[in-house]
């Protein structure tokens, strides 16, 4: 009867998962819909009573958006504050006077490895697109180099630091504290960024281009431009936007409180000061300081009505982001309490392969069949979670193999990579699978060998 039951429910589970992916893929149901419809298929299947599934999914949802709901709305109002005050630009022109001549990959880079932390993705490459074509035409190098080197930078830090939604939600699903997921995701993204980058260069070199006055907007010269200084074109738009310290405190002042939450929290020092600091540490705590500060800081300049509109900008935007990673909580709830993950958990123990590989290939398989790299992150969470917790492994180390698998091969169904190649002036196929499908793709392999190793010291 045990095993009748673990097979009925294993088939909740797989037909849940196939009824998602031809959900999202074939039809014009959206994804927070199939997540929902995912969820009741999973526990009928797997052979709860009908109304216990709606109360799980419903439980679920609500468990999930209490953890990081308020923390998204919050980082959104921030991201968009940094937008519409310059404070983007500021950074990456900062970055670049920094790192010094010859060295503007690895300055974009960095720039993006930072500004993605508050601001979406594809938002941030679009604010930042203009100093990429206008470095490259000052410097002659090719702006291939400089574009995917700035988008390498960005979807590391999206995919993998809160509070970006996609491991804001993978945190809150397997019950990860906000500033342990901060510094692994941080530490991961530097052989990341690394490799990205020497591949940017070279691909630079392939495909030489530059942008011009003509028609397409680029030009791929027969020789190259012998390279120019720069620093008169960052000094000159460096006095039009906000200084580097105040465009730095909105990003860095929550992390740096949330830091010192994890940190006094693991040394069990709660009295006193040390219990004020604390509480300034709480992921919804942090991040609504970094508002405050980044209104304040960055929006004088601005009305209060345009500021408060701004604002709302970014939490309409945030709504459907919440909604999908409420929909993969309620997924999770109903895999928990079907006994499902139990079941495969008692499986999946006795295979040679390692747990924390679970998520990351959940998320690879999802990614792959429908690009948006949340919704990949979060169903990955959502599935393999209530499996780990039957498990020997580190939930911290699962809950980023979740958000690393989802960076693989970004192609035609993924947003972004229509952005950075549009943006880029890359029509050829081919041209846009080496512009984009290929960094991510790299970026995943290499996420994969750091999550080896560091499976193998914790």
């Amino acid at each position: 009867m045990e095993t009748v039951s673990g097979i009925q429910m294993v088939a909740g589970l797989i037909v849940a998962v196939i009824l998602l992916v031809f959900l999202v893929l074939k039809t014009k149901i959206h994804a927070f819909l199939a997540l929902i419809i995912a969820a009741s298929v999973a526990g009928i299947i797997g052979g709860m009573a009908p109304g216990a599934v709606a109360d799980s999914i419903t439980a679920g949802f609500g468990n999930t958006l209490a953890s990081i709901g308020i923390v998204i709305g919050l980082g959104v109002m921030i991201g968009r504050i940094l937008e519409v005050s310059g404070a983007a630009e500021t950074l990456a022109y900062s970055l670049i006077k920094l790192v010094g001549k010859k060295k503007e990959e690895w300055a974009m880079a960095v720039a993006g490895f930072i500004i993605s932390i508050p601001i979406f993705v594809d938002s941030a490459f679009v604010i930042l697109n203009p100093l990429v074509k206008a470095l490259s035409r000052k410097t002659g190098k090719s702006v291939i180099a400089l574009g995917v080197s700035l988008a390498v930078g960005l979807v590391i830090t999206h995919s993998l630091v809160p509070p970006t939604p996609g491991p804001l939600g993978v945190a809150g699903i397997f019950g990860v504290d906000m500033g342990l997921m901060i510094a692994l995701g941080l530490m991961f993204g530097i052989p990341i960024i690394i490799a990205g980058v020497l591949y940017a260069k070279w691909l630079g070199t392939k495909i030489h281009q530059i942008p011009d006055d003509s028609e397409d907007g680029f030009v791929r010269p027969d020789t190259k431009a012998s390279y120019q200084e720069f620093l008169g074109l960052v000094d000159e738009r460096s006095k039009e936007l906000p200084s580097l310290t105040r465009s730095l405190l909105p990003i860095f002042l929550p992390i740096i409180f949330i830091f010192l939450n994890t940190t006094l929290t693991a040394l069990e020092l709660t009295d006193g000061y040390y219990g004020i600091l604390i509480f300034l540490g709480k992921p919804i705590i942090a991040v609504t300081i970094g508002v405050i500060v980044a209104i304040y800081a960055l929006a004088g300049h601005l009305s209060r009505s345009e500021t408060l509109g701004r604002m709302e900008e970014g939490i309409q935007s945030a709504g459907i982001i919440l909604l999908v990673t409420g929909g993969g909580g309620a997924l999770g709830n109903v895999l928990r309490e079907s006994g499902a993950g139990d079941f495969i958990a008692g499986k999946i123990a006795d295979l040679p392969l390692p747990a924390v590989l679970i998520p990351f290939f959940v998320a690879t398989v999802v990614r792959l069949v429908q690009g948006s790299g949340t919704v990949a992150m979060v169903t990955a969470a959502s599935i393999s979670a209530p499996i780990l917790a039957q498990l020997d492994v580190n939930m911290a180390l699962a809950a980023q193999a979740a958000a690393m698998g989802s960076m693989i091969f970004s192609y035609f169904n993924d947003s972004l990579f229509w952005v950075v190649n549009r943006m880029l002036g890359i029509k050829e196929v081919k041209e846009q699978i080496m512009v984009w499908s290929v960094p991510t793709t790299i970026a995943w392999f290499v996420s994969l060998i750091c999550l080896l190793v560091a499976n193998m010291f914790v």
